[in-house]
């Protein structure tokens, strides 16, 4: 399902040009908002590949505050930063990824 939406993976992102739109999701492994970031949220999210990191503005924050503060799977669009080697995505939307509607397969280590 997130494939057909577009969807990248986080070890795909390095390979992405700065200014790409691009969509990440992942289940949400960190939330801060520092004091010192004038109210922008930075999210983690992590897939089976690795950790995507997104910036959401405190105006998108204002209008998506539950599903950014609760919700444990994201879907978060936007402009991918590559610079430097620092990846983010300055998120122009944030939705919740229904789990019941992704095909979960486990890693089983014997």
């Amino acid at each position: 399902m997130l494939n057909s939406l577009g969807v990248m993976r986080a070890a795909d992102l390095k390979l992405v040009p700065d200014g790409t739109f691009v969509r990440i999701a992942g289940a949400v492994i960190a939330r801060q908002r520092p004091v010192t970031a004038s109210g922008f949220i930075f999210l983690s999210n992590e897939d089976e590949t690795g950790i995507s990191n997104a910036i959401i503005h405190p105006k998108l924050y204002e209008r998506n505050r539950v599903t950014v503060t609760k919700k444990k799977f994201l879907l978060v669009e936007g402009v991918l930063q590559n610079q430097d080697g620092v990846i983010n995505v300055r998120a122009s939307s944030v939705q919740v990824v229904n789990v019941g509607d992704v095909e979960i397969q486990s890693h089983d280590f014997h």
